[in-house]
């Protein structure tokens, strides 16, 4: 069938987590020499994203860019309390398509993928599905 399940346990609140070993995993796993990986999480208080890997300051300042722009507020209404989480996540996306040539994820030298944490520390669930050619 070609899906794949992998957990994780995030350790904070909001964190950038590299995901590159599950893709990397799945597509060896499933013997694909070209096609989609598909990645999701089935979460909405994170999210899945592809920036730099290669300069930890960009993890820091993306959660302070997103944490200006949607920070905790005490005129949110959701009983749970972290609607902040709720819009980062939308913000960022549940998912991410990956194109995979040879047996490899087409990825920018400098690009990762990530689990966006918005509302951790949580065990978290995230789904990676190989479509082939």
């Amino acid at each position: 069938m070609n899906l794949y399940r992998y957990e994780l346990n995030s350790t904070k609140k909001n964190e950038l987590i590299s995901i590159d070993d599950f893709l990397n995993d799945a597509i060896k796993k499933s013997k694909v020499k070209n096609g989609l990986a598909i990645v999701f999480t089935a979460h909405t208080t994170a999210g899945i994203t592809i920036n730099e890997n290669c300069d930890d300051d960009v993890k820091s300042d993306l959660l302070y860019g997103l944490e200006k722009i949607s920070p905790k507020r005490d005129e949110y209404k959701h009983f749970e309390e972290n609607s902040d989480a709720h819009l980062k996540s939308s913000i960022i996306g549940a998912s991410e398509s990956i194109i995979i040539a040879e047996n490899k994820p087409i990825m920018g030298r400098w690009q990762g993928l990530y689990f966006c944490e918005f509302d951790g520390a949580r065990r978290r669930t995230i789904f990676i599905k190989i479509l082939t050619d």
